[in-house]
């Protein structure tokens, strides 16, 4: 049986384990995580029933599948003590940590068979968006485990460029973000308008959710669905004109650039060649 370790057992480490347990696709001793925190220990040990260890040596010596589940900025220093181990052992390597570019990656685990992941926070309630990058030594086994993985938390797909990951962050990792913030503004809009903070709350997060829903169900895109509401002369066609004579889209467009290009330069603070 394939065993799964995790380096780390934060909120979205914790989220993929109780995914794949609930689904049943992996058995809780098959799952072996390591935490510095002896409560998130305790924690993941009675929620799910897998293996907790202090020492991430412990957690790896029998893994086939490897998924780094820590901050980018202690990355290095978390995988120098299990360079020997890895590098032996060539388990896949799956990194979920944001700005850890391939070439880091490989040289600080040894791994040929790399998978970067960038999942985002609505994994958390199992309803996530996760972009995924693998090595050229990754083979079909190894990309099907990964997808697996991360279906657990969401839906999947595959990129072919590693540079298309920081693209994947300004559209998914950091679009809940422009949701809450355009949910955060009609919200504040309705309680100047007179409306109660629970009733102004409780109608934009169901109109939120209404429309993605409709736009997933739908077989024609967005843009349509919007000409549909949007009748000639009424309420709707105002506030739409508004904000097209706002330039929304312009400011989008800039925001998603600001978005892939700060993905860009965390790479090169972040990764294996700010070393040199």
């Amino acid at each position: 049986m394939t065993q799964v370790a995790f380096i780390g057992g934060g909120n979205m480490a914790a989220s993929i384990i109780g995914g794949l347990v609930q689904q049943g696709e992996y058995s809780a001793q098959q799952i072996h995580v390591s935490d510095p925190n002896d409560s998130q220990r305790q924690q993941l040990s009675e929620q799910f029933g897998v293996h907790t260890y202090a020492d991430n040596q412990q957690a790896i010596e029998q893994a086939d599948v490897v998924m780094l589940a820590v901050k980018p900025q202690v990355m290095q220093q978390v995988l120098a003590p299990l360079f020997a181990t890895l590098s032996e052992r060539q388990p896949l390597i799956i990194s979920i940590a944001a700005g850890i570019d391939m070439p880091s990656l490989a040289q600080w685990t040894g791994c040929k068979a790399i998978v970067r992941c960038m999942p985002n926070t609505p994994s958390l309630v199992n309803y996530g968006s996760s972009g995924l990058f693998a090595s050229d030594d990754t083979n079909m086994h190894q990309r099907n485990l990964a997808d697996s993985l991360m279906r657990a938390v969401g839906i999947t797909v595959w990129v072919q460029q590693e540079q298309e990951i920081d693209t994947v962050i300004a559209v998914s990792g950091s679009g809940p973000a422009y949701y809450f913030l355009m949910m955060e503004a009609m919200i504040e809009t309705a309680t100047k308008m007179g409306m109660s903070l629970e009733t102004a709350t409780q109608l934009t997060l169901q109109t939120a959710a209404g429309a993605a829903e409709m736009a997933k169900r739908s077989d024609v895109d967005p843009a349509e669905l919007r000409r549909r509401v949007t009748s000639p002369g009424g309420t709707t066609q105002q506030a739409i004109a508004t904000f097209e004579s706002a330039h929304l889209r312009d400011i989008v467009a800039a925001a998603m650039q600001a978005a892939q290009q700060r993905a860009a330069e965390m790479s090169l603070e972040l990764g294996a060649q700010s070393e040199q």
